[in-house]
């Protein structure tokens, strides 16, 4: 099995019909600049801006019961189509998006053997504040396993 890190780096290169520019952890320029979009950025679990307030927000151990010893966690994957206010509408784009983007998902559901499971996945679609901007888009939610090395 895979790191945490290595998972990490397998969805930045989940390759996506129609965007632009994915960023992996260490990637991120900093503010997105409008010209890069549609763009894909990962963020860490963070409490304080959980569009899913109902979910855990970190580590959770799984079961050792005599099988490999796993534990899960949460990654959210941000979708960045337009920026807030100013794109005529976004929605038709970001339809086709997250359709592209769960087709590519499918394809590599364990992010090339990263995951000890297929990733579970949640989306939710809206107003995405990143850094000092805010854009339209969705927030896909990834609940992984992750065997402990």
């Amino acid at each position: 099995m895979t790191t945490f890190e290595d998972a990490l780096e397998a969805l930045a290169a989940l390759d996506v019909a129609g965007v632009a520019h994915s960023f992996g952890m260490e990637a991120l320029p900093g503010p997105v600049d409008p010209a890069l979009l549609p763009a894909l950025t990962i963020q860490l679990a963070d409490p304080r801006d959980r569009l899913f307030p109902q979910s855990s927000g970190g580590f959770d151990v799984l079961p050792f019961e005599g099988g490999p010893a796993r534990y899960s966690v949460s990654v959210r994957h941000h979708l960045l189509v337009a920026v807030a206010g100013m794109a005529a509408n976004p929605q038709p784009k970001l339809a086709q998006l997250i359709d592209a983007y769960f087709a590519a998902l499918e394809a590599d559901p364990m992010l090339g053997g990263a995951l000890a499971l297929p990733a579970r996945v949640q989306v939710e679609i809206g107003e995405i504040r990143q850094g000092i901007g805010r854009f339209v888009g969705a927030v896909f939610r990834h609940v992984w396993a992750l065997e402990v090395e």
